[in-house]
């Protein structure tokens, strides 16, 4: 049974997933890198401010991190207590999941990579997707706390499957957004209502993620809100062409919307959401998506 959780990392989508936790647990400690984070946290959501070394003792421990480097950096020199769960939300790099996992079992301690997909909206309703790699009996045992941020929450393989399906996962969204951004610009061009254009594609069969959701409340619109930076983007899609190197595979498709992706970010403004990737196709075509 699960007596004290804890979250680490209190970022867009760590702030909102550690809400939901005293809602299922009576202990759950959070903590920040920036502490007042923490302390904020606390005083909105009724958990414990609590400093690292204490936070890692809970029986399960969150983390969501920018980087698996991050967390790594993190556990070096922590002493964990015997019997926990680390459960790590961050997008991560599957071989650090692997050395990770095989670091702190010497600790008696169950690694999972446990990267979501849903952005923030879904962080803060408690319907995000969850794909887990690692012990299937840790697995069980960790999911009630999982259940308090996710919907969908399935275990997908060992060590690193859960960071491989969110790499892959995001590179597709990648390759659908790069997709979009080329259809809309060649209507543009030929005088085509974009909205009314929009809807004749959501219920034909080039429909996708980035139609239904990205096009229309991030770029149609201009809003371009951040709740995914376009770094973190091609962090990931940097990860998705690694396995497909890995495994000495020919993806070419996968490697040309990595190259996309890597050169809008290149030339993206600081803090930009994934969605402002369409900017270097508007640039190019001196046609704006609109």
């Amino acid at each position: 049974m699960i007596q004290s959780v804890a979250f680490i990392g209190l970022g867009a989508m760590g702030y909102r997933m550690a809400a939901h936790l005293p809602q299922h647990f009576d202990t759950v400690y959070v903590w920040n890198r920036n502490f007042a984070k923490a302390e904020q946290h606390a005083a909105e959501y009724a958990t414990q401010a609590v400093e690292l070394e204490q936070a890692v003792q809970a029986d399960v421990i969150f983390s969501c991190l920018p980087t698996s480097q991050d967390v790594e950096n993190l556990l070096d020199g922590l002493s964990l207590k015997a019997g926990s769960i680390w459960v790590d939300c961050t997008s991560g790099v599957p071989d650090s999941a692997k050395k990770v996992a095989a670091q702190l079992k010497a600790q008696q301690v169950d690694f999972l990579d446990a990267p979501v997909s849903g952005q923030t909206i879904g962080a803060e309703k408690g319907t995000l997707t969850v794909m887990v790699g690692g012990d299937a009996q840790a697995f069980e045992k960790a999911l009630p706390a999982m259940q308090a941020f996710g919907q969908l929450i399935k275990h997908v393989g060992e060590p690193g499957a859960g960071f491989a399906v969110k790499a892959i996962n995001n590179m597709l969204m990648a390759v659908n957004l790069c997709a979009v951004a080329e259809g809309f610009t060649t209507l543009k061009a030929h005088g085509v209502n974009l909205n009314e254009a929009l809807d004749c594609i959501n219920a034909s069969s080039g429909k996708s993620a980035v139609t239904e959701m990205v096009l229309p409340q991030r770029i149609l619109n201009r809003a371009f809100p951040l709740t995914f930076a376009l770094p973190l983007l091609a962090k990931d899609t940097g990860i998705a062409l690694d396995l497909v190197r890995d495994a000495k595979l020919s993806a070419p498709v996968l490697g040309l919307a990595q190259s996309l992706i890597q050169a809008a970010n290149a030339t993206a403004e600081p803090d930009s959401d994934f969605s402002s990737a369409v900017k270097m196709y508007e640039a190019w075509s001196k046609i704006t998506i609109e």
